[in-house]
């Protein structure tokens, strides 16, 4: 086999253009590595060849350069709009790739002349009529048809069934049709029915509500009970489906993207609201091989989103949650492939700043219960069996970290994942006492001996993975202590910070060798995973301690407050902070403190 040529940048770089473009990275047999788009193709291709400041995902990538193809465009916006094509096409490792190919649903009304039908739509939009979205899901347009048929009674039957129907079907009988196909509504009836539904549809159910009341109110003077009866039960709908949907006055067009990231996974939620109302919302969890950040990830998703798929429809307005490295490019881009100004903003205010705080919540919150998934932690426990070369698959995990602020308040957290994530039950801190401030090598050891003691009496499950947030010298004095008392069954890993503390820059040490995890893989996010949980957990418990010695440090200098006031003082005022507001007279009221300790306390307290 012929000794693979390494690839010569220097020379390649030598002769490339300082005009925008998009490279191709190209790896063995042609393969795509990843697709990038430049304002000066000669500083941005060069960069990746610079000789410090790489991240290791960026090495990475760079060691398996054999070519590199260039195609230099007119302008920046055509280098982008190029980018998302060929990332669309190529599926490069290394790029942020949109899995989702499919087209969004819409809610279609025909231009039939008498009784046109509202329908489900997938697709292009070939046909004349009116077309309502898009939805983010099938489920959402059947939702929203189901409430159209209770509220307004259009037919959504196909022609075939409705021009060859003898006697209403079921949909009349339970009062979802107005059954037009036998006559049993005028075309003037129906028509105003279809323009009512058609304002629900634009986000203007308040209008269709007083419009509803007027009719009501008329037919009643007219003394048409019956027919002022219809329009009570249809305002009585109305108003139950406005207490279900989130709508709002403002009208607008607005798609909202917001992005969430820990150990290493990102989700990114999508919200989209049209006429002032949400129609939905979609979730997605792209991978991120080169270690970017929350920002750059969600501006490459965004990008993708619109520009690299199927033909989407873009809004006037989009938000995101993180303001976008280049915002202003996508913006133009997107305003000339519509043919119209779209805004690309993160500053927002008002309502769109309380949907943009919704779609960030919901970003975390999906993020977490993907983590949490039984399904997604047992395969990444399948991973670190694989990654460390273990016989068996570990069932449990253990983790330890220090937290102090300048060696005060050490607190040392055990945290523990099973094959279903996270046991928090079996959870531990430990209150590190009598070592040098600071030195978390004897805090990691008592923390250590206090805890397998126990388990070595049987207080505990032993776990089959070991992991230590620190590097070699940490993990050198865990061995010693697993020694000394006769732990020989357990797997003792190690997780070392990248120079950067970046995820995905981690090392990971069994014994002295380094193990190598592929950085976005199941078995390195599910060492993220704990270690995060572990420096959490720490984080708290020390700052818990820390406070609670502030406080009980400022009222043991005052004569007569012993442990019992100090703890009646606290749990009435609700801590220290709150008791230096408190007056002298609020003082007072608390049980065990007459006027004259009460003065003592207050003095102390406002002492300059």
């Amino acid at each position: 086999m012929p000794e693979t040529v390494p690839f010569d940048a220097e020379a390649f770089l030598a002769t490339l253009t300082r005009k925008p473009g998009v490279y191709r990275m190209l790896g063995n047999d042609g393969e795509v590595l990843y697709v990038g788009k430049a304002r000066n193709l000669r500083s941005r291709v060069g960069s990746y060849f610079r000789a410090s400041g790489l991240t290791a995902k960026t090495m990475a990538l760079v060691a398996r350069i054999q070519a590199i193809e260039v195609t230099v465009t007119a302008s920046e916006t055509e280098a982008l709009l190029l980018e998302q094509s060929l990332i669309k096409s190529e599926r490069p490792p290394y790029n942020v790739v949109l899995r989702d190919d499919k087209s969004y649903p819409y809610i279609y009304l025909t231009d039939h002349s008498d009784f046109p039908r509202l329908t489900f739509h997938r697709g292009a939009k070939r046909k004349t009529g009116q077309y309502f979205g898009p939805y983010p899901s099938a489920g959402a347009v059947r939702e929203s048809l189901n409430i159209l048929q209770k509220l307004f009674r259009i037919r959504q039957c196909d022609d075939t069934f409705y021009k060859n129907r003898s006697r209403p079907c079921l949909q009349y009988q339970i009062q979802r049709c107005s059954g037009p196909c036998v006559d049993l509504v005028d075309a003037e009836t129906y028509a105003e029915d279809v323009r009512f539904a058609t304002m629900f549809l634009e986000g203007k159910s308040q209008a269709v509500l007083d419009a509803y009341k007027e009719q009501m109110t008329t037919a009643a003077d007219a003394q048409d009970y019956e027919r002022a009866a219809r329009f009570r039960d249809q305002i009585a709908r109305l108003r139950r489906v406005q207490e279900q949907q989130y709508v709002h006055a403002e009208e607008g067009d607005v798609d909202v993207f917001a992005a969430a990231s820990t150990s290493g996974v990102h989700c990114v939620q999508a919200m989209f609201i049209r006429q002032g109302r949400l129609l939905g919302s979609r979730t997605w969890f792209p991978k991120n091989e080169l270690g970017l950040e929350t920002a750059e990830v969600l501006e490459a998703f965004v990008s993708q989103y619109y520009l690299a798929g199927r033909e989407r429809e873009v809004p006037r307005r989009v938000i995101t949650s993180e303001a976008l490295p280049e915002a202003e490019l996508l913006a133009r881009t997107l305003s000339e492939r519509g043919e119209r100004r779209v805004q690309v903003v993160n500053d927002v205010r008002g309502q769109r700043a309380r949907w943009q705080t919704m779609a960030l919540e919901n970003a975390r919150y999906n993020l977490n219960a993907y983590l949490a998934d039984k399904r997604n932690v047992f395969a990444r426990f399948v991973a670190l069996q694989e990654g460390l070369g273990l016989d068996v698959m570990p069932e449990r995990l253990e983790c330890f970290d220090i937290s102090h602020t300048m060696g005060e308040g050490t607190v040392a957290s055990c945290v523990v994942f099973d094959t279903n994530g996270p046991l928090k039950s079996d959870y531990r801190r430990f209150n590190i006492e009598d070592i040098t401030g600071g030195d978390d090598f004897a805090a990691m050891e008592q923390a250590l001996r206090r805890r397998y003691t126990r388990l070595k009496q049987g207080e505990g499950t032993m776990p089959d993975v070991l992991i230590i947030d620190g590097g070699i010298g940490q993990l050198n004095r865990a061995q010693r202590v697993l020694e000394d008392l006769q732990v020989d069954d357990v797997v003792l890993l190690g997780i070392a910070k990248g120079p950067t503390r970046k995820p995905g820059l981690e090392k990971f040490f069994l014994g002295d060798e380094e193990v190598r995890l592929p950085a976005g893989g199941d078995a390195t996010h599910l060492l993220q995973h704990i270690r995060d949980e572990a420096h959490r957990f720490a984080i708290t418990g020390h700052r818990q301690r820390r406070a609670k010695k502030r406080q009980q440090t400022e009222l043991e200098s005052i004569p007569g407050v012993g442990p019992k006031r100090r703890r009646e003082l606290l749990t009435h005022f609700g801590g220290i902070r709150t008791l230096k507001g408190a007056s002298l007279e609020e003082i007072r009221k608390v049980p065990g403190i007459n006027n004259k300790l009460a003065q003592e306390i207050y003095d102390a307290l406002h002492a300059e």
